[in-house]
């Protein structure tokens, strides 16, 4: 069984967001597909097999963390699209079948990159739960939840100098949200090449900071659509990793835009 590692939401090895790529004939028992994820050991593993032709989608996909399945995910699916691509297994625009709904990844044969139709994520203004601020170790400045879907809390803090220094209890923050929070600010020089910057903390599924998020930008781009006034904008999430995501915001859906870099292919022995 081939498996790929594939980083994300960049156009170098080495940085973005790592996934595990394979390829099945069919969906295997959950329990191994769970045994494989925590082997591999990434923010997600993706598993896609080919579905009969004529029907909603074309592959079925799904995702798990080391210690879950996840409803959503961008740059898992990102690496999927990129590994179809890149190997002859499908051409052109794919639609996948997972539980967050139909979810379409189309190339740009110009500049390599791969865009993802994914559903724009309900945004509700909320109170800061007790003990928050603590937690995260900055006060904010606007909290909203992200609905079931994405399951976090967004929070805009002070600033990207507030962004880049956070060293949250991840524990603490555990207790906030259904999957973890996703802190942000405005960019301090959009002339760097990014409007808005993002950290994302996902203690409850396992991964304390996840690299790059594409699920976080569903909510991210409504989010700084609406504050800067424009539908098209580019995000950087400033994780030691660090990565790019293009969004634009087209009311229930959002459009995210990356590149990615296959830096791992072998055999998985046991199956």
């Amino acid at each position: 069984m081939r498996i790929r590692i594939v980083d994300a939401f960049t156009d170098r090895p080495f940085a973005g967001n790592p996934a595990g790529v394979l390829l099945l004939d069919a969906f295997p028992d959950d329990g191994l597909l769970q045994r494989v994820a925590l082997e591999v050991n990434h923010a997600e593993t993706a598993f896609a097999h080919r579905l009969p032709e004529g029907g909603d989608a074309d592959w079925a996909l799904r995702w798990f963390t080391p210690v879950t399945e996840v409803a959503l995910c961008g740059h898992a699916t990102l690496a999927t699209a990129h590994v179809l691509h890149t190997t002859g297994a499908h051409e052109g625009p794919v639609r996948f079948a997972t539980r967050g709904g139909v979810l379409v990844a189309t190339p740009d044969a110009a500049d390599g990159s791969i865009t993802l139709d994914f559903p724009t994520a309900p945004l509700t203004p909320a109170e800061a739960p007790a003990g928050l601020a603590e937690a995260l170790g900055t006060e904010p400045r606007a909290v909203l939840d992200t609905g079931p879907d994405v399951g976090d809390l967004l929070v805009e803090v002070a600033d990207e100098k507030t962004v880049r220094a956070l060293a949250p209890d991840h524990k603490a923050l555990a207790a906030h949200s259904t999957r973890g929070v996703i802190a942000t600010a405005r960019a301090e020089d959009p002339a760097r090449g990014y409007d808005f910057v993002s950290r994302c903390f996902f203690p409850n599924v396992g991964i304390d900071e996840d690299p790059v998020t594409g699920s976080a930008h569903t909510a991210l781009a409504p989010y700084w659509s609406e504050r800067l006034g424009r539908t098209t904008l580019t995000g950087l999430q400033a994780s030691p990793r660090s990565g790019l995501v293009r969004v634009e915001a087209r009311g229930d859906r959002t459009l995210l835009t990356g590149h990615a870099v296959t830096v791992i292919e072998g055999d998985l022995l046991t199956w």
